[in-house]
């Protein structure tokens, strides 16, 4: 269920947002949207390249709420910026909820992770 929550998080959402919110051009703006998974990139950084347990959140470079800074202010930006921002700002809540997903299942697999402080806080809010 994980897997499919993350993929249709970074796929199908995307397309609804799309639709929902700029039906004129909703094509186009998919496409950026989809474009922002590029992000991606500074996995290729880390080593290893995957690791099955790990949260991206604060990690990779260009996931950590520094770069999550500098896309929260692309939605200040005209076109096609503002949709920039908003695809990878969703694209690290997609990701967000991914840790949480593995933290609830497993509280201790994440205990070394940059974002362990906000997955415990969120999972005591929410009562995960």
């Amino acid at each position: 269920m994980q897997t499919f929550v993350h993929y249709f998080l970074h796929f199908g959402f995307p397309c609804i947002i799309a639709f929902v919110f700029f039906r004129k051009d909703w094509k186009t703006v998919y496409l950026i949207l989809l474009a922002t998974m590029l992000v991606d990139v500074d996995h290729l950084f880390a080593n290893p390249i995957f690791q099955a347990n790990r949260c991206s959140i604060n990690f990779h470079f260009l996931h950590t709420y520094y770069a999550m800074l500098f896309y929260l202010a692309l939605l200040f930006m005209r076109r096609p910026f503002r949709i920039m921002g908003i695809g990878l700002l969703f694209h690290m809540f997609t990701d967000f909820v991914d840790c949480l997903m593995t933290f609830t299942k497993c509280t201790t697999c994440l205990d070394s992770s940059p974002a362990a402080a906000q997955l415990h806080y969120v999972s005591d809010f929410f009562g995960l």
